[in-house]
C-alpha cells in the first residue's frame, strides 16, 4: 500500500514521510524517531544535538551569497497521536503505520496517519537534505512530545537558538497563514467510591457507544460532533431514574485532545425488568441519534448480555458522577467576537474511565480558549459541577496562547510570496488549538513567528487524511519562502 506513497511529488519529501510511518511514535515513545532525525541530521554532516527533553536539533549553514539573511527556525513535531477504531488490531508502540494513497489523499488503515506533524518534519528533513535550495542560516527544531502536553516545547532552554524567525508547519489549512492560536489547561476531575455487592437476582450488559466521529479537540470542536461519554450517561440516567440500572464500570475516551468517539459500560439490572432496560436505551439512544443524525450518521449502539461483575460503583457516587458529567460544559462555549468564524473558548471532555483496583473514577477534560479570563472561568464552571457532585477536581498543565502581531515582517514576505506564486493572497488566521508558538515566543520573545501547513482533515482520529497535491503547494511555498527571507 505505501509503496505509492514514494511516487508522489516532491518525492523526498514523501520519502521522508514514508519513513516516518515505519517508526512508531506515539507520545512518550519517542525514541526511536529521535534516534532516527538525529542520525540524518549528523550523516548530513550537520551540527546536530539533542537536549535533555528529546529535542533534536540541526543546524544548516546558510547558502553563498545568503549569508546576510535573518536565521531561520523550522519547527516539527516528531510525536503523533494514536488513535484506532475499536476493531482495528494495531500496537503503536511497535507497529508501522499502514499509509496508503486514496484518490487526491494519503491516510492510514484504521488509524491515524501521523500527517500532523509528520509532513511538516518530513519537509523540514527535506530542506536539509537538499544540495540546490537556497536559504540564510537554517536551523530545525525537532520537538518531542507536542501532543500530550508540549513538553519539548515547554522545556527548551533559553539560547540554544540562534535564529530570529520561527516557521511552525504544524497548520492544518494550505493557503492561510496563522498568527496566533488558543492557549489550554488540564482538568482532571477524580470520584472515590465503594463498592456495593451485585444483587442476586441481577443481570449484567455492556453497553457500548461506537461509530462516532471524533476529531481534534481544538480544530474539529466547531463541527458540533457527539460526545460518546456525554451520550453514555444520558443513557445511563434515564435508565437508571426508570428501571434503576446501576453501574459496574466505564471506559469512555482515551486522549485529552481527542474527541471522544467510544465508551463502554457494564450494568446491571434485576433480572425482569431485562426487556424494558433494553427498550429504553433504544428509545433514548434513537432520539439521541436523530438529535446528532448531521454530524453522528454512524453513531451506533449495542447491548449485550455478559457475565456478571465483581462489584458495582456505590449508587450515590453513581448518581453524583451521572450529574456532573451531564452538568459539565463541553464543546464549543463561545465563537470569537474579534475573527468571525473562530472558536474563542471550547472544553473537551476527552475520557471517563474506572478503576475497579484503586475505586476511583477519573475524568480528563481539556479547556481551551484565546481569551486567559474565559478560560479561567470555565475551569470555575468545571469545578462548580464537580465540585458539588463530590469529586476532586485539579487543574495543570497549563499553555500560554499565541497573541497575534499584523505587523510581522515575515507574515508581509509571506504574504507577498504567496501572491506572486498564486495569484492571490493568503487568508490570515488564528487556531483554535494548541500551538507551540505560544510557549517557544515566551522563551525567545523576540522571534518573528508564523505557521503555516497542507491541508489535513481529521487529525487525531482513524480518519486521518492529508491532501496530495497541497502537500506539494506546501514545499513549493516553503522553499520560495525560505529564498525571500529579509537581510538582518
Amino acid at each position: 500500500m505505501s509503496q505509492k506513497i514514494v511516487e508522489l511529488q516532491p518525492s523526498k519529501l514523501w520519502e521522508n514521510f514514508h519513513q516516518l510511518t515505519q517508526i512508531p511514535r506515539p507520545s512518550n515513545h519517542e525514541e526511536q524517531v529521535q534516534e532516527f532525525v538525529f542520525n540524518f541530521g549528523k550523516e548530513l554532516g550537520l551540527e546536530t544535538l539533542k537536549d535533555e527533553v528529546g529535542n533534536i536539533i540541526v543546524r544548516k549553514p546558510a547558502t553563498p551569497g545568503m549569508e546576510n539573511r535573518k536565521g531561520v527556525i523550522l519547527q516539527g513535531h516528531l510525536d503523533m497521536v494514536p488513535q484506532k477504531n475499536s476493531e482495528k488490531e494495531h500496537d503503536f508502540v511497535n507497529d508501522p503505520i499502514e499509509a496508503f494513497v486514496d484518490g487526491d489523499w494519503v491516510t492510514a488503515n484504521g488509524t491515524t496517519l501521523g500527517a500532523d506533524n509528520g509532513i511538516g518534519v518530513a519537509a523540514a528533513m527535506a530542506v536539509l537534505a537538499s544540495n540546490d535550495l537556497k536559504h540564510g542560516p537554517l536551523e530545525v527544531l525537532f520537538t518531542a512530545t507536542e501532543e500530550t502536553g508540549m513538553d519539548g516545547a515547554e522545556g527548551l532552554k533559553a539560547g540554544v537558538l540562534q535564529g530570529e524567525i520561527l516557521l511552525n508547519t504544524d497548520s492544518e489549512d494550505e493557503g492561510e497563514l496563522y498568527v496566533g492560536c488558543a492557549g489550554g489547561e488540564d482538568v482532571g476531575i477524580r470520584f472515590t467510591y465503594t463498592e456495593e455487592q451485585v444483587p442476586a437476582n441481577a443481570v449484567a450488559f455492556e453497553v457500548n457507544i461506537t461509530g462516532l466521529k471524533g476529531g481534534h479537540s481544538g480544530m474539529d470542536i466547531i463541527l458540533q460532533r457527539g460526545n460518546a461519554n456525554q451520550v453514555f450517561f444520558r443513557l445511563l440516567n434515564e435508565a437508571y431514574l426508570a428501571v434503576g440500572a446501576r453501574l459496574a464500570s466505564i471506559n469512555g475516551g482515551s486522549l485529552r485532545n481527542a474527541i471522544p468517539r467510544e465508551a463502554f459500560g457494564v450494568i446491571t439490572i434485576e433480572a425482569d425488568k431485562s426487556d424494558s432496560l433494553k427498550k429504553l436505551i433504544e428509545t433514548e439512544f434513537t432520539a439521541i441519534k436523530k438529535e446528532l443524525s448531521a454530524t453522528e450518521p454512524e453513531m451506533s449502539l449495542s447491548i449485550v448480555e455478559t457475565k456478571l461483575p465483581v462489584e458495582l460503583i456505590d449508587e450515590n457516587t453513581q448518581v453524583n458522577l451521572t450529574k456532573g458529567v451531564l452538568a459539565c460544559p463541553n464543546g464549543v462555549i463561545r465563537m470569537s467576537d474579534s475573527m468571525p468564524g473562530l472558536v474563542e473558548t471550547s472544553s473537551n471532555m476527552a475520557s471517563v474511565k474506572s478503576d475497579v483496583a484503586g475505586k476511583t473514577i477519573d475524568i480528563a477534560c481539556l479547556m481551551r480558549s484565546s481569551v486567559d479570563s474565559a478560560k479561567a472561568n470555565l475551569g470555575k464552571r468545571i469545578a462548580a459541577a464537580f465540585s458539588m457532585a463530590g469529586a476532586k477536581v485539579k487543574f495543570s498543565g497549563a499553555y500560554p496562547g499565541w497573541q497575534p502581531n499584523m505587523a510581522s515582517p515575515i507574515l508581509k514576505t509571506m504574504q507577498e510570496v504567496y501572491q506572486q506564486k498564486y495569484g492571490k493572497v493568503p487568508e490570515i488566521k488564528a487556531i483554535h488549538a494548541g500551538l507551540e508558538c505560544g510557549i517557544l515566543g515566551g522563551t525567545y520573545p523576540h522571534w518573528d513567528m508564523i505557521s503555516f501547513g497542507p491541508t489535513i482533515r481529521f487529525p487525531h482520529s482513524p480518519d486521518e487524511k492529508v491532501n496530495i497535491a497541497t502537500v506539494q503547494k506546501f514545499w513549493d511555498f516553503m522553499v520560495a519562502t525560505l529564498e525571500n527571507i529579509p537581510v538582518k
